[in-house]
């Protein structure tokens, strides 16, 4: 089974100018994940060093995410664009095949 969270980085694999900021609800609090080239790192928890541990399991959803442009820049994020609930991002990624 394909974890949202690793299709939202094969397709950060597939669109390395973007960085998607994704709002999460984890077993303790909301975080806030960023997902560049392919890899996942929390900003308000911590991050596993392992890559093949998924930071978010199947029961941690996926609240909305924000496509930005690469490079991130924490001043002055450029966004390109805001608030995409989960279901709208999931319909998107499956007419890409991911």
């Amino acid at each position: 089974m394909v974890l949202p969270l690793q299709r939202l980085e094969a397709y950060s694999l597939r669109y390395p100018q973007e960085i998607l900021q994704v709002w999460a609800q984890r077993a303790s609090s909301e975080d806030c994940l960023l997902v560049f080239k392919g890899f996942s790192s929390s900003l308000t928890q911590g991050t596993v060093p392992d890559p093949d541990l998924p930071l978010l399991t199947a029961e941690e959803p996926i609240l909305s995410l924000d496509r930005l442009q690469a490079p991130y820049q924490p001043q002055a994020p450029q966004y390109l664009e805001q608030g995409i609930p989960w279901a709208v991002m999931a319909q998107r990624l499956e007419v890409l095949g991911l």
